[in-house]
């Protein structure tokens, strides 16, 4: 009896402590929250990095907020807050980004782009360098700086006098920028290059890299019909071991064991026959996957205890990442003694490596020991689990890891809760804390940089094609010139031979206006497609953000259990939402589910506040619609943010999916809240300032649709009463 009355005193004793973090974490988070939150005018002035004058009328921006220009005196004031980002862009440098840390006047150093150039690539006189040298340094750069390399590609394409782009090095060269692109897995973009590549030249290494790029894409049909189309021709020994394991990659990504194994099989018969070492190994250990994935356990086994014995010799690195791999199988299979075995001995491995730079990151050794811990607590061993987790830690801070370092330390706090550490628990747990919010703010400004890098990688994608396109055009001037030279120096049949001059001329003129049309035409579409993408890519931290805000209240008010609750639905939510975030479109059903999800999720926050019901129309096929995917959640968002939680009474939500006929639906939402007028009313004078940026971005997004595809998507919002309260948002989405 003493024994549960000291373990029961226990418990509750842990519980106390990490509920009086977990209100200290809250607590300090709305207090940084609110201070970076406080707008301030930002005072600062742009000069020049040589000659510090300052540079008058020069673009300064906050991003997603005020926008001003320096004055006479190269000088500006603008709103901003904490941790924004200051865009400083003119036509004179390259755009440069400084992110606010404090509320000093800040001094911007720009340089001039041209003398950039000549120092970024070592050049005195660009000129000098040959096409080819400039492909080197393009393939150079190519896993070091994207940029850059795409910069040598563009230079190589680059016009100027007396030098003459061959169509056999037009061909190289988006070669080469399909290669960047299928590095830095912009797949779509090496699609792209590596067609324009093959207009020119028939290449079957450039057709092997044009397969995998439509198989990254997940265009896996395009890329089986052109491994096999290949294997028709006549390929070396090496190709064939390209092509059979490509094919075998594709059938393994769309859960096709069989057809999987059968192509890696061929392809390992041709390498053994052609003595192709180094595959031989890759492909005996694909095999071994293919067969884990499919469930056939023993042959799993039986083909990675082979590619075991030959990784070892072969490099250090290579024997590191097949043990890696074959523990992952264990792993998955419980047979954790064998998985702590090879994943120590992977640790030995990598201790005897000089540099981890190039290494993939489920080789490092905060990863191994993080998952030679969960071995361990897997068997229950806590005790054994214990150093390798802390070891984890201490190589995740070492290597600025902060993914590994917040799931070991989370680990590590739980091991001490069930061993009864109740202290050493909440230490864990509180640093476990501090390690997420610092992992948040990082992903925030990855996915800045991200977008960044995808607008500045498109932009000089663009400028290298209208490059081509001006080497087209200046090879049929070439031919036309000389053309016409022989017909001048013709003495016989003038006449018939300017009249088919004349015929030519008018030819290649319709040609290139021809051209010229369907290249306007294909960049519009691009743009648009790149607008819906960025657009698309907003939505997402916007509707996290606030989906945060959500779990932050509940935090606040110490329902933890709510919050607990609240996290797990909204986990599923975001998987769907992330899921989705690459597709231009989705299914109607899909939408609806996450729509319902969502307004689940509303209502659990609001639970006093209203009910909601979904009719879907019983004659409605949901997968016969497609729209864009998270278009409907803000029309939901304002109905229940800005109607239905302002009203004294229990509000009513109402989300009906009407067929109207074969082609459309009619999609209707509505609420019986305070209303539009009483809404905007009530709103503060700093709220009146706000823009929503969930609406704006959907209204531009239906435009852009609207525009490429000609009316698909009917948008009105009207007061559901005539009292003017409630609001009814009708959408009308057609069929493609």
């Amino acid at each position: 009896m003493f024994t549960i009355l000291y373990q029961t005193m226990k418990n509750v004793l842990f519980f106390f402590t990490i509920f009086s973090v977990l209100n200290i974490c809250a607590l300090n988070a709305q207090i940084n929250k609110s201070t970076q939150q406080k707008s301030f005018v930002v005072r600062g002035e742009v000069i020049d990095a040589e000659t510090n004058i300052p540079i008058p009328k020069v673009n300064v921006e906050v991003l997603g907020g005020q926008y001003t220009t320096t004055n006479l005196s190269g000088r500006f004031a603008v709103k901003a807050k904490l941790e924004d980002q200051l865009v400083i862009k003119s036509e004179d440098f390259y755009t440069v980004y400084y992110t606010i840390k404090s509320d000093e006047f800040i001094t911007i150093r720009v340089e001039n782009a041209k003398k950039q150039d000549l120092l970024k690539n070592g050049l005195k006189n660009q000129q000098t360098l040959s096409f080819n040298a400039l492909l080197d340094s393009a393939k150079f750069y190519l896993k070091k700086d994207a940029q850059k390399s795409i910069s040598f590609v563009s230079q190589a394409l680059e016009p100027q006098p007396k030098k003459i782009i061959s169509k056999t090095q037009s061909s190289k060269a988006f070669e080469v920028l399909g290669d960047i692109n299928l590095y830095w897995n912009l797949p779509d973009l090496a699609i792209d290059n590596y067609k324009r590549s093959l207009q020119t030249t028939a290449d079957a290494d450039i057709t092997i890299k044009l397969a995998k790029a439509f198989s990254k894409n997940k265009s896996y049909q395009e890329s089986i019909s052109l491994y096999n189309n290949l294997l028709l021709g006549d390929l070396s020994a090496s190709q064939k071991v390209e092509v059979y394991e490509g094919l075998g990659d594709t059938y393994k990504a769309i859960d096709d064991g069989v057809k999987s194994v059968f192509n890696y099989q061929k392809g390992l018969d041709v390498a053994k026959e052609n003595k192709i070492t180094p595959k031989i190994t890759n492909l005996i250990s694909k095999i071994g996957e293919a067969f884990a994935q499919s469930g056939a356990t023993q042959e799993a086994e039986a083909y990675f205890d082979k590619s075991l014995k030959r990784a070892q010799t072969e490099t250090k690195q290579r024997a590191a990442s097949e043990k890696n791999k074959v523990a992952d199988f264990y792993n998955k299979n419980r047979n954790y003694n064998k998985e702590i075995q090879l994943r120590e001995e992977t640790l030995e491995e990598l201790n005897n490596i000089e540099t981890n730079k190039a290494m993939e990151e489920a080789l490092s050794p905060q990863r191994q020991n993080y998952k030679i811990a969960n071995a361990f607590v897997a068997q229950n061993k806590y005790n054994e689990a214990i150093p390798y987790l802390e070891k984890s830690i201490a190589e995740a801070s070492k290597n600025n890891d902060l993914v590994v370092k917040k799931d070991a330390m989370r680990k590590l706090s739980e091991i001490y809760r069930d061993i009864g550490a109740f202290n050493k628990a909440t230490e864990s747990y509180q640093k476990y804390v501090e390690v997420v919010d610092e992992l948040y703010v990082k992903k925030e400004q990855e996915l800045s940089q991200a977008a960044r890098f995808n607008k500045e990688i498109t932009q000089k994608q663009n400028r290298i094609i209208s490059l081509e396109n001006e080497r087209k055009l200046n090879e049929s001037r070439y031919k036309l010139a000389f053309e016409n030279q022989e017909l001048i120096e013709r003495n016989s049949k003038i006449q018939r031979w300017i009249i088919i001059s004349l015929a030519i001329i008018i030819s290649l003129l319709i040609f290139a206006a021809y051209s010229q049309y369907k290249n306007i035409k294909q960049q519009k579409l691009a743009n648009n497609l790149l607008a819906l993408k960025s657009l698309r890519t907003q939505m997402n931290p916007h509707f996290i953000f606030n989906a945060l805000n959500s779990v932050n209240s509940f935090i606040a008010v110490n329902d933890e259990r709510a919050a607990n609750k609240y996290l797990s639905d909204f986990s599923l939510l975001m998987r769907a939402v992330l899921e989705n975030s690459d597709e231009n479109f989705i299914s109607l059903e899909k939408e609806v589910e996450l729509l319902q999800l969502y307004t689940k999720l509303e209502q659990f926050r609001f639970q006093d506040k209203f009910d909601y019901t979904f009719n879907v129309d019983k004659d409605l096929n949901l997968t016969e619609f497609s729209i864009p995917p998270m278009l409907l959640q803000p029309y939901v968002e304002n109905a229940v943010w800005h109607g239905l939680r302002y009203k004294k009474k229990k509000g009513s939500l109402q989300i009906e999916f009407k067929k109207v006929d074969a082609k459309t639906v009619k999609i209707t939402i509505l609420d019986d809240g305070i209303g539009r007028a009483k809404s905007k009313a009530s709103k503060t004078e700093n709220q009146k300032k706000q823009k929503s940026k969930g609406m704006g971005n959907t209204q531009k997004r239906i435009a852009i649709l609207n525009r490429m595809y000609k009316g698909k998507i009917d948008v009105t919002i009207t007061d559901a009463f005539n009292s003017g309260e409630g609001t009814k948002v009708t959408l009308f989405l057609k069929k493609d």
